[in-house]
């Protein structure tokens, strides 16, 4: 029965892919007759693992959206990114690296840039579950098929699925000897080669292996301003990896097989540097300190011109093995994972975003995340004639290491010196006093008595180190009671215990908040200031000990603040959670398939791996800046309700599925940028309700498949106040719609092949996806809004009748559509303009600088294929 198994292999994702093909023995005795007079497919062999048991996609009471091998190969998914072009409802966007890459199912996901948060959507890739949605950015070598599941999947998936997974199996070895090679050519210099072979092994019909290896190269998207350097990189958004992957399969007998899997992959490249999409009043010190031009102003996004003086370096290495048994006993399957992997970036970045030598982080081994994880899951599965069971173990213990630098640049001092400087002055000026700002960039040494140039060092700032330990237990069912031959109710259950430590210590300050923190120091804020015009009895108010709290509190910014330094802390969290689900389906008739189903799921609680300093406290003088002590936050939960309709049309040709669904998040963990760190803030609700469309039609033309489908996600913050917001930086947050959350989401893909004369096969494939418009800031400020878009992807090729060879020609973003993936705060460059008061944004007040990391442009190219 394995041997059987493991021929059948691929089948459900050939006809997934709506390739014209016929049953395997048929295909093996005539090929080239098969491409040429295909037979009419059906829905019926579109076979899915959501419940971790192959069924058919049209009894499964699960939202998903699968898409096979053939599928993702002519529309060009090589990752999840580009998965999104394919699936409703999914938003997949990168920030500072492509390291910070994050999956949102119906508008909901985890903002990256924060090592210690866990992802709310899942990535599992053979069976193997991913801690970060990073680790999937890539080229994800030859794919049997992939499968979005949508909503909560705790209770077989496990913690951080709260959304959704991404489920993505890999091609397994073949018994049967066969090779591929593609060589690919396109625009900004994109070249690239990938090969695999399988077949038998050692001679035996019991051992089979696969190979895959592939390099790609590209030049960047985005050229780069240096200035006066020290970096000479011009261009960013590159692409320079490669990857190897092998299985070794052995099918001892009709009961048991093993398989290994091995992969490596190193990227060596240049992301991200962001642009201006709008320049603030800071523009003029940046020039001037830049010595010419600094930043985009007036700001061009799609000049694609990014301005850094210290580029944006990366370098990723993803490495792991697997081993995985399945094993008939005379009660079930016998089912066993285990793996273990190491995933690390060591990066650089230009923090301020332009030429002036302000700040950055330097890429020289102290600023890297690296997670090792060791997982084992072992599961066990049977079936009666009313009964399919299933009862598992998970075990994880996973380790992220993970060391942070931030660095004054030479500009530093005089930038700080200036606009702080300049915003006493703007305070002030309502009440008719006026401060003078000659010689501004001197300011920082005058209320140190430093000598110029020494207050902020440059080259030093701080670097902390965060080792934190994870060890999680679970177990878990899963049960399918068929109680009538169309009535079958499923019920769920999982239980999770974890336990999470952090250890950590934090060095580096500025010389002048170690001055500034006395009263000393600020005694000589206030006289300084004096002598710049403002009326010494002012700081016998509260005016003017706000004015000096200010003063100091800017220039003890968390990476200056000396309270920090040689701070080791230990934190432990530990948790115990139950999972689970309630399912049930009936069959109205062979061609209707009717669900309900509830979920409960949660992702986990952890630490916010980042300074933070809190406003109250006074540790000298009335100056708050005090290191907060616990970064913990709790664990995120989600209720999740839907009905589902599935329906097999027009002779089993078409699949048209509709589920409504209606998700209650509790404690849904935000990541945030404060404008000079990052931290977690937890909102008390967010709600998620709508409707999933899935299409799929076989059509009557012989080779011509169209598979789409619409997403409508409200998906909003309640109307409660975010907790623990001081500055009411998220004030715009309670009733509106959420970041990267379209209301309206659709794809559509058409694939057609037919024969050409005797001997050859032309193929077309033209797929589009359309998102309405969102806001892509944490904070929803009305600049951050991404304008409704679509990208299409066209490809069109010519080959032999029997695949042995393609000649293939492509576009992606096919008409150049222009868009965000994210837009964020320049740091220290301006204010937003919301008021902490009354919560109102006044948009005449923002002074902000707003920047960009930009979506890929159009490319295009050629791709020869080859067949063996």
């Amino acid at each position: 029965m394995r041997f059987t198994q493991v021929l059948r292999g691929t089948a459900s994702a050939v006809v997934l892919a709506g390739v014209a093909a016929v049953g395997v023995a048929h295909a093996q005795d005539s090929a080239a007759a098969a491409a040429q007079e295909p037979e009419t497919l059906t829905v019926d062999s579109i076979i899915v693992t959501a419940q971790k048991r192959e069924q058919n996609l049209q009894d499964t009471p699960v939202v998903v959206t699968a898409v096979g091998a053939k599928l993702l190969q002519d529309t060009g998914v090589r990752d999840i990114k580009d998965l999104t072009i394919l699936t409703p409802g999914l938003t997949v966007t990168s920030t500072t690296s492509e390291a910070s890459t994050t999956a949102r199912i119906r508008g909901v996901g985890t903002v990256g840039d924060n090592p210690g948060l866990e992802s709310s959507v899942g990535v599992v890739i053979d069976g193997v579950y991913r801690p970060r949605n990073g680790v999937s950015f890539g080229d994800l070598g030859e794919m049997d098929r992939i499968e979005v599941l949508k909503g909560p999947q705790g209770t077989l998936f496990g913690k951080n699925t709260s959304a959704g997974v991404i489920n993505i199996m890999t091609k397994e070895p073949e018994f049967g000897f066969g090779a591929n090679a593609e060589v690919t050519a396109g625009n900004y210099g994109a070249k690239g080669a990938s090969a695999s072979v399988t077949g038998p092994l050692f001679g035996s019909d019991k051992w089979a292996g696969r190979l895959y290896a592939a390099a790609r190269q590209r030049d960047g998207f985005n050229d780069v301003v240096t200035g006066k350097g020290p970096s000479t990189e011009k261009e960013d958004a590159d692409q320079n990896f490669y990857t190897v992957r092998g299985q070794l399969l052995f099918v001892p007998d009709d009961n048991s097989t093993f398989k290994i899997i091995a992969d490596y992959s190193k990227r060596d490249e240049n992301c991200c540097g962001a642009v201006q999409i709008r320049t603030g009043p800071t523009a003029a010190i940046i020039n001037a300190l830049a010595g010419g031009t600094g930043i985009a102003n007036p700001a061009k996004p799609f000049d694609r011109v990014a301005y850094s003086n210290r580029g944006a370096p990366q370098e990723i290495e993803d490495k792991g093995v697997s081993l995985q048994a399945d094993i008939d006993l005379p009660i079930g399957t016998l089912t066993s994972i285990s793996a273990i992997r190491n995933w690390r970036i060591d990066s650089g970045q230009d923090a301020d975003f332009t030429t002036a030598d302000i700040t950055y982080r330097a890429k020289d081994g102290t600023n890297y995340a690296e997670f090792t994880t060791f997982s084992q899951e072992l599961r066990l599965a049977g079936s009666t004639e009313r009964l399919n069971w299933l009862v598992g173990a998970f075990l994880a213990d996973e380790r992220l290491d993970n060391e942070a630098n931030f660095r004054f640049g030479s500009d530093y001092e005089a930038y700080m010196s200036t606009i702080v400087l300049s915003g006493v002055a703007g305070a002030l000026a309502p009440a008719g006093i006026t401060v003078s700002q000659a010689n501004s960039a001197l300011f920082a040494s005058q209320i140190t008595a430093l000598p110029y140039g020494s207050s902020f060092t440059a080259g030093t700032g701080l670097h902390d180190t965060y080792n934190q330990r994870s060890k999680t237990i679970a177990l878990f069912t899963n049960n399918t009671l068929k109680v009538t031959d169309a009535f079958d109710i499923t019920v769920g259950l999982r239980y999770t215990a974890e336990e999470k430590d952090l250890s950590t210590y934090q060095t580096g300050a500025s010389n002048a908040c170690g001055v500034l923190l006395t009263p000393a120091g600020q005694a000589r804020v206030a006289s300084t200031l004096v002598g710049r015009g403002v009326p010494a009895a002012l700081f016998g108010t509260a005016t003017g000990t706000s004015i000096v709290s200010t003063v100091v509190g800017n220039m003890c910014l968390p990476w200056a603040n000396p309270l920090f330094n040689g701070r080791g802390t230990q934190q432990s969290l530990s948790e115990r959670e139950w999972t689970g689900t309630v399912k049930a389906s009936y069959r109205l008739n062979p061609s209707v398939f009717a669900y309900g189903s509830y979920a409960r799921g949660y992702k986990g609680s952890g630490f916010n791996l980042d300074r933070t300093q809190s406003s109250n406290g006074t540790p000298s003088g009335g100056v708050g800046v005090v290191p907060i002590t616990d970064t913990s936050f709790p664990a995120e939960f989600v209720d999740s309700y839907e009905l589902g309709l599935k329906n097999t049309l027009f002779n089993r040709t078409v699949l048209f599925n509709v589920t409504g669904f209606y998700q209650k998040f509790s404690d849904f963990q935000l990541n945030t940028f404060l404008g000079t760190s990052f931290a977690v803030r937890s909102v008390e609700e967010v709600t998620s309700k709508g409707v999933d469309v899935d299409f799929l039609w076989f059509t009557p033309v012989r080779g011509l498949t169209v598979q789409s489908g619409l997403t409508y996600a409200k998906t909003e913050y309640g109307d409660q106040p975010v907790a623990n917001d001081p500055t009411n930086a998220l004030a715009l947050l309670p009733g509106s719609q959420m970041s990267f959350a379209p209301e309206w989401s659709g794809s559509a893909s058409v694939t057609y092949e037919h024969a050409v004369g005797g001997t050859l096969k032309a193929k077309y494939n033209i797929g589009a996806k359309y998102v309405s418009e969102y806001n892509t800031g944490s904070d929803l400020f009305p600049f951050k809004m991404q304008d409704a878009f679509t990208l299409v992807n066209a490809r069109v090729g010519l080959g032999d009748a029997d695949d042995k060879w393609a000649v293939e020609l492509w576009a992606q973003n096919l008409f150049d559509e222009d868009y965000y993936q994210v837009v964020f705060n320049g740091p220290l460059q301006g204010s937003s303009g919301l008021s902490a008061t009354n919560k109102v944004y006044n948009p005449a007040a923002d002074t902000l600088t707003y920047d960009a990391f930009l979506g890929a442009p159009r490319t295009y190219g050629v791709t020869l294929r080859a067949k063996f």
